[in-house]
């Protein structure tokens, strides 16, 4: 579904439009040279957790790639909750924000920050159901702060994601680990990792080569609230191959197990559904 069509509902210059809306032009600043940046909140089972937060993010990545947040927080939740009710009643949802630059700015490559466009979509999207995934260790690598807008949630960030994404499709593995440019774990090509060993959680620690997901610090705090040690720290692709268990978090499909590591069939463990359920206890409390 999330490649496909389904229910989809738009609020784009002042009013809601159903259906995939076209909304950029051949000569759209963000058509050429990426100037777009968007987030993914979700809605499943009557909850939408961390609204605000995302609503927050979206404004502050608009801010790191000069771009103007012409919407409040607030006003994307508002905008959000009326969405929602365009679907029928707890319609697992996707919503996303998104903000681009409409013209060029002086140096034609540069964004006007003044002709900043919103649209706020919103897609039927069921939940992935908890079934894991395979993953293998990618050649393609996350790019710094230095060569890239990793303090956003940018398009611009998502071909490299997406060829690792293929080349690893083309292997037989479902998703893959990518290393920072120092050769350590930053990240899954769309989602946060975690690993448990011998009790302990552990998971790769923000060093501004990917974004510390929303979802991922939610995980963090239930976690450590619950008792459980978590570490942030610096991990290579041995740590995974070794590991008790592997799990990811994301926005999209939340928190779901790692089952096979290369060759190496794992079993969803304790801490993984430890981490699932309380994040749903959350979501739903």
């Amino acid at each position: 579904m999330a490649g496909g069509w389904s229910q989809t509902w738009t609020f784009f210059k002042g009013e809601w439009h159903e259906g995939n809306v076209p909304i950029m032009g051949t000569r759209s600043h963000a058509a050429l040279f990426s100037s777009s940046v968007f987030d993914g909140a979700r809605t499943f089972e009557g909850v939408t957790p961390d609204l605000d937060l995302h609503c927050q993010r979206i404004n502050a990545s608009a801010t790191a790639m000069f771009l103007k947040p012409v919407v409040s927080p607030e006003k994307w939740q508002e905008l959000t909750q009326d969405g929602i009710k365009k679907f029928a009643p707890d319609t697992a949802l996707y919503i996303r924000p998104t903000y681009w630059a409409e013209n060029s700015g002086k140096l034609m490559i540069a964004p006007d920050p003044d002709t900043t466009q919103y649209c706020l979509t919103l897609w039927d999207a069921p939940m992935r159901p908890p079934e894991g995934f395979s993953v293998t260790l990618s050649p393609f690598r996350k790019p710094t702060m230095e060569t890239m807008p990793c303090d956003a949630k940018a398009g611009c960030l998502y071909p490299n994601n997406a060829r690792a994404l293929l080349e690893a499709n083309a292997r037989g593995f479902q998703s893959c680990v990518m290393n920072d440019m120092l050769g350590n774990v930053a990240e899954l090509a769309s989602a946060n990792i975690f690993m448990a060993k011998d009790g302990v959680v552990f998971t790769p620690a923000p060093n501004g080569t990917f974004l510390n997901g929303i979802t991922r610090q939610r995980v963090i705090k239930l976690m450590r609230d619950d008792g459980i040690e978590v570490v942030e720290t610096t991990l290579n692709y041995r740590d995974f191959e070794t590991a008790d268990e592997v799990f990811s978090s994301g926005n999209y499909s939340k928190v779901m197990p790692i089952n096979k590591i290369d060759s190496r069939s794992l079993q969803p463990g304790p801490l993984y559904r430890k981490a699932r359920d309380l994040y749903w206890a959350y979501s739903h409390g």
